[in-house]
Formats: structure tokens, C-alpha cells, sequence
């Protein structure tokens, strides 16, 4: 079997951001560019579609030309809400999508081949879904989501389940490890004092990505 070619791409900026003194954090800057164009900058090449998946005003984020999508689960259920945003998006804007690649926006330094490297473990069709890993700890909001288990996902969300990886473990599901050297590409920007490591982690970063060629 070959991989999923049409996939859609869900950035998670749905949540209260309590541990950077609220605000959206993915609008802050580090190493000379907010984290979100980071993010962007990384995960719009690997998918077909992309859109952004927060609450509140969606003008604050006009600058970046993307979609906005709200949470359709009230009161902040968590990134299994933005996940069914994203899914319910891609299939009503994407033709052909048969899956959905989620993002969370505080990784300003996420794979450039994650999604490449997600669908091809799904590609041999005995898993649902793929989550990424790291230095031995598992990021589930990195995912790969088959656009056939939204209902499922739904269900779920309606009946009061809030943890990603209680509801992928109700699935087949694939953990695809990435290395974590010279950095973790998972390192996310949650408080101010990651921001400062962020900006170590900037330099050596982008070293990284001009040494690569092409």
C-alpha cells in the first residue's frame, strides 16, 4: 500500500495558555519571528490544506492567511476538540482528504518530515492513526487522524472524554520515533523560561536547516 496523498493540516491554538500568563503564546516572538510563523513555516510544505484551529476573535490572526475554525465543543474541551474542528474542516474544504495532520503552535521547532514519516506508518492500512515521539516520551497532539473516525471522535468529546491518548488508545495506533539530537524537535514553548531556552534553541535550529541542502 502507498501512503495518504491528500492531507489536510490542523494548527492547535485553541487553548487558555495559563502557564505563559495567558494571551495567545504562539504570537510571541522568538529568534526574530513569532512562534506560530514558525510553525507555519515548517508544517504548511507537508500538508495540502491548512488551517487554524482557535477560540475567541479569529482577526488577531489575519496576518498569517489561513482559515480559522473554533472549537464546535464548548469550554475549552482540550485538543481532541481542535482535532474534530480540523477533521469536520478538511472534510467539508478538502477534496479527497482521507486524513488530518494536527500541529500544536508552541513547537516552533517540529520535523520538517513528520508528516511524511506519520503516513507512512499508517500506509500498510493496520493502523487508524500515528502519533509522534521523542526521547522516549510520545506527543500525541503531533498526530495523523483518519478523516473516518471524526464521528467516533465526536461521540467521544460529546460524552466527556478530554484525553488525547485515552482516545487513541481505543484505536490502532502508530508511535513514530524521532531523534532528539542536536535538540528535540518536540521542545514547546509553555513558559517564559522556555522562551529563553527557545532562543538557544533557535540558533542552533536554523543552523541546522541552512546546512541541509535543497
Amino acid at each position: 500500500m502507498t501512503p495518504p496523498r491528500v492531507i489536510a493540516g490542523v494548527l492547535l491554538a485553541g487553548g487558555l495558555s495559563r502557564r505563559m500568563g495567558g494571551g495567545d503564546k504562539s504570537l510571541r516572538v522568538l529568534g526574530g519571528a513569532t512562534i506560530l510563523a514558525r510553525v507555519i513555516a515548517r508544517a504548511r510544505p507537508q500538508v495540502t490544506a491548512l488551517v487554524l484551529n482557535a477560540n475567541g476573535d479569529p482577526a488577531r490572526f489575519q496576518e498569517f492567511g489561513l482559515p480559522v475554525v473554533a472549537d464546535s465543543i464548548p469550554d475549552f474541551a482540550g485538543p481532541l476538540a481542535g482535532v474534530l474542528a480540523g477533521l469536520d474542516w478538511a472534510a467539508a474544504n478538502v477534496a479527497g482528504a482521507t486524513h488530518l495532520a494536527s500541529f500544536a503552535t508552541d513547537t516552533p521547532f517540529l520535523p520538517v518530515d513528520l508528516v511524511a514519516r506519520l503516513a507512512e506508518a499508517v500506509a500498510d492500512g493496520r493502523h487508524d492513526l500515528a502519533c509522534a515521539a521523542s526521547n522516549g516520551r510520545t506527543h500525541p497532539v503531533f498526530g495523523l487522524w483518519s478523516l473516518a473516525l471524526r464521528d467516533d471522535l465526536r461521540a467521544a468529546l460529546r460524552s466527556g472524554m478530554r484525553k488525547v491518548d485515552q482516545w487513541t488508545a481505543r484505536h490502532r495506533l502508530a508511535v513514530v520515533e524521532f531523534p532528539a539530537q542536536p535538540y528535540d524537535p518536540f521542545f514547546n514553548t509553555n513558559t517564559l523560561e522556555d522562551l529563553n531556552e527557545g532562543e538557544r534553541v533557535s540558533r542552533t535550529a536554523d543552523a541546522t536547516r541552512r546546512a541541509v541542502p535543497g
